[in-house]
Formats: structure tokens, sequence, C-alpha cells
């Protein structure tokens, strides 16, 4: 009796180990995320985009028309953890504005306490 792996195609492996890649980066990222200090966000989109690059560019082939019954649910899954992921980004991302926003306004209100800027006392503009 064949095995599984035998029977799928070129095009059927290919999609296995994408999709077995993709939702692996998307589970470090969605358990890391705002919890790891040392967590490369940046890296982990750029291994997440060219996952979906390779995705797409399979779904292009003409050997590969539709997505195989076989990975159905797993992409149905998928969708759901991309969800995931795009709400804890959004959350990561706010976060990070919001510490911007902070650090923006103490530089604004150290540099309004009163004293001259280097640059008014040079020109002499008190």
């Amino acid at each position: 009796m064949a095995s599984a792996i035998e029977e799928l195609s070129p095009e059927e492996v290919r999609m296995r180990n994408i999709l077995g890649r993709l939702e692996l980066i998307i589970d470090n990222e969605n358990e890391r995320i705002g919890s790891d200090p040392e967590f490369d966000l940046k890296a982990s989109n750029v291994q997440k985009s060219r996952c979906l690059y390779e995705l797409t560019m399979l779904m292009k082939d003409p050997l590969t028309e539709r997505v195989p019954d076989a990975f159905v649910s797993q992409m149905q899954e998928l969708k759901g953890k991309l969800a995931l992921n795009a709400r804890r980004v959004k959350a990561h991302m706010e976060a990070v504005r919001a510490v911007a926003d902070i650090l923006r306004n103490a530089v604004r209100e150290a540099d309004a306490d009163g004293t001259y800027s280097q640059e008014q006392f040079r020109y002499g503009e008190f």
C-alpha cells in the first residue's frame, strides 16, 4: 500500500511544504509578538512574505489550477491564523506608535522648559 506522500503530485508536495512553513512562521510570530523583546518582527515578516509569494506563484502554475481538496481544511485553518496574526501585528504597531508619541512629547516638553536652544543662543534670537 502506497503512503499518502507517494500519492502527492510534485505541485502538491510543494504546496504542503509551503503551507507547513507558513503555518510554523505564523504560529511562532503569534506566540512571540508582544511578549518576546528579542523577537525580530521584520525577519519574520520577510519569511511570511516569501511563503505567501511562493504560494501565489504556485497557484498561478497551470498544473495547480485550484487548491487540492487535501489542503482545503489546512488553508481554512491558516486563514484563521492569519486573521489572528493581523490583529496581533496591528496591536503591536499601535503600541509602538503610542510609545513613540510618549517619547516625542517628552522631548518636546524638555525642549520647552524655558531655556534657550543652542540655535537660538548662537544666532541671538533671545
